[in-house]
């Protein structure tokens, strides 16, 4: 972009540095709450600096975006001028480049695809010139490092050179004083800023409790004090489409036969972390508030930076797309997330010095417990006997962290594995259809082989949900037509929604061509629930089976039979494909635990018009009901 020959103005973390959030300017924004968008903002600000990571905030956090939207408005407010004069900083013109590799400049080790193999370098590169050396490859560079001092490597850094390689650019360099010298703001920005945001005109018209004027916060848990309740399960997810389907199927079988303990997220597979938001909604829906949901790891096995975890790598999750058909279908569950009620409950950024924060936020009970946390807050609430059974529909990562702590492990029934593939021809392939080098490995071993890896040769009790019996179980065109003639509960009514969008994209577009891998995702719930029954008729076999986690792309995630070195796995082999429809779909029309409210466009309207005049406005109340 800097060297396309549009004229570009930047503003550096050299100016933004001279611009720091500090004390007198946070409280006098504290002050200035009249507007929504002040409020909003505000509260921001502040919950970034209560879950700042030490007490440096006031001079480590700069105003780097406002500052930034601040200086390009006024430029432009400013614009029969030629050289960027502004009201909020000093400018410069300055001859600077991008750097993109490192000396020795010149060299060919294969690191840099605009000069490496080529007679002629890309974009009319100079050989020998600021952009011919070493690229670097990854965070853990080894060329990067050096004994003694700061690492070597520059890539992305603007550098003022001259010569060929620069171009001339417009440079912020400073922040201005504030010109009212009594003030206790110290930079001109500032005093805009805060007046910016808090003038009526063009201001925001609602919040949330505005727009909905009889809005409550209810939350829904069923009485169960008088129920023998069934098996305890822990449900394992990575939020794809097929993930919510199944979801909705453990909610609707009878708390006597399956007692749904928790749900542990994976940010590993086909959603995002914030996707745990369509959670709490499904939940809440279902009116099933009492549910723990816990957040997992962000990063498949041995993927993170063991210097810097919060950063890591992508081998395996990069098989996700990232647009249509991948990540932004599955957090959005296909653009009907919205359609679902709001829950009260929201992941969100509150901590707590009981958890290691270095200090409390203004409601640390709202915090977000992480997977590990619910599985020992469930085992201390579960009565003596009972053991755990687990269902995991993502990638393994939670649950191999699981099964190698023994007071968890010992714990666990057995687990159900959705997932996985067994080859008996060549013609027997996978799914992963983006990974084209790798022809028999299954999505959910691919994401975390090592993980998969773990649980398989772990001493828990592992069934096995693979592909070819999802494959030849699942039809979107029978689950649809049962759909059509069973009863229209409100979950009914979305699955059916989802279920058709998903099969409407596969039939138009060569993108969705995947869309199958969602709905045989529903089988293992079904099969939990339904094993032993005689009418859905399934069958298994055990068989020692080995997984392939070696850091290589091509077999990563490949599961094969190996009498001598694999560890024995139940294998599911049959089901009566009509029966299983019939079973999934009738128990979605079902009336019993059905949905206490059907949808946000029901609870809007509960929320606009006056509907019980002893609730007082933005009540919070939690209601009980038998299950």
């Amino acid at each position: 972009v800097i060297h396309s020959g549009i004229p570009i103005t930047l503003v550096p973390l050299d100016a933004t540095n001279t611009i720091p959030t500090n004390e007198q300017f946070f409280d006098e924004f504290e002050k200035s709450q009249d507007t929504y968008e002040a409020q909003y903002s505000f509260k921001s600000l502040k919950m970034t600096r209560d879950t700042w990571f030490d007490s440096n905030f006031y001079t480590s956090y700069f105003m780097w975006d406002s500052f930034t939207v601040g200086v390009a408005a006024s430029i432009m407010r400013n614009s029969n001028r030629n050289k960027g004069e502004n009201e909020f900083a000093k400018m410069k013109y300055m001859n600077i480049t991008v750097i993109t590799s490192n000396k020795p400049y010149g060299i060919s080790d294969g690191s840099n695809p605009l000069f490496d193999g080529l007679e002629v370098p890309k974009f009319n590169l100079k050989k020998g010139s600021v952009h011919s050396g070493h690229i670097q490859q990854e965070l853990t560079d080894p060329f990067c490092f050096v004994k003694i001092g700061t690492g070597r490597c520059q890539d992305g850094y603007t550098k003022e050179v001259d010569g060929q390689d620069s171009v001339k650019v417009l440079v912020a360099t400073k922040a201005k004083p504030n010109k009212d010298k009594k003030s206790l703001l110290d930079r001109e920005f500032f005093i805009s800023f805060l007046n910016i945001l808090k003038q009526p005109e063009q201001a925001g018209r609602f919040n949330f409790t505005s727009q909905f004027p009889y809005y409550e916060e209810i939350t829904y848990k069923p009485d169960l004090q008088n129920k023998v309740l069934g098996k305890p399960v822990v449900f394992d997810m990575d939020m794809s489409a097929g993930d919510f389907l199944a979801l909705f199927y453990l909610l609707k079988v009878p708390v006597e036969i399956i007692n749904l303990k928790a749900i542990i997220v994976s940010p590993t597979g086909w959603a995002n972390a914030a996707t745990i938001d369509v959670i709490y909604d499904l939940l809440h829906m279902m009116g099933r508030d009492d549910i723990k949901v816990g957040i997992g790891e962000f990063f498949a096995m041995n993927q993170s930076n063991p210097n810097f975890p919060p950063v890591g790598g992508c081998d395996y999750v990069k098989a996700i797309p990232y647009g249509n058909g991948g990540l932004i279908d599955s957090d959005t569950l296909f653009g009907l997330a919205r359609d679902l009620p709001r829950s009260p409950r929201r992941y969100t950024a509150e901590n707590s010095v009981k958890f290691g924060a270095p200090r409390d936020t203004d409601h640390p009970e709202l915090r977000q417990p992480l997977a590990m946390e619910i599985w020992e807050s469930i085992l201390q609430t579960l009565e003596p006997g009972p053991k755990i059974t687990v269902l995991s529909n993502g990638p393994l990562t939670n649950l191999a962290k699981v099964v190698s702590d023994k007071n968890i492990s010992s714990r666990i029934q057995e687990v159900y594995v959705v997932g996985g593939h067994i080859s008996k021809s060549g013609n027997d392939k996978g799914n992963l259809f983006s990974v084209p080098s790798n022809k028999y490995a299954e999505f959910n071993m691919f994401l975390d082989p090592l993980a998969a890896k773990t649980v398989f040769e772990s001493e828990v009790n592992v069934t096995l949900i693979p592909l070819s019996i999802q494959r030849k179980a699942s039809s979107f065109s029978s689950t649809l037509n049962l759909f059509r003639m069973t009863q229209k509960t409100p979950e009914a009514v979305f699955s059916r929604r989802l279920l058709s969008r998903l099969l409407r994209l596969k039939e138009s577009h060569h993108r969705y061509q995947h869309m199958d891998t969602f709905l045989g995702e529903i089988l293992g719930a079904v099969v939990l629930a339904n094993g032993h029954s005689c009418v859905l008729d399934a069958k298994f076999e055990s068989k020692s089976v080995k997984l392939f986690a070696e850091g290589l792309e091509s077999t990563d995630g490949k599961i094969v039979v190996d009498d001598k070195n694999g560890k024995l796995v139940r294998i599911l082999t049959h089901v009566n494909a009509k029966t299983y429809h019939e079973i999934y779909v009738t128990r979605l029309g079902d009336s019993n635990q059905s949905a206490k409210v059907g949808s946000f466009k029901e609870q809007k309207k509960n929320w606009s018009y006056p509907h019980d005049t002893k609730c007082a406005h933005q009540q919070k109340t939690t209601k009980s009901f038998t299950a």
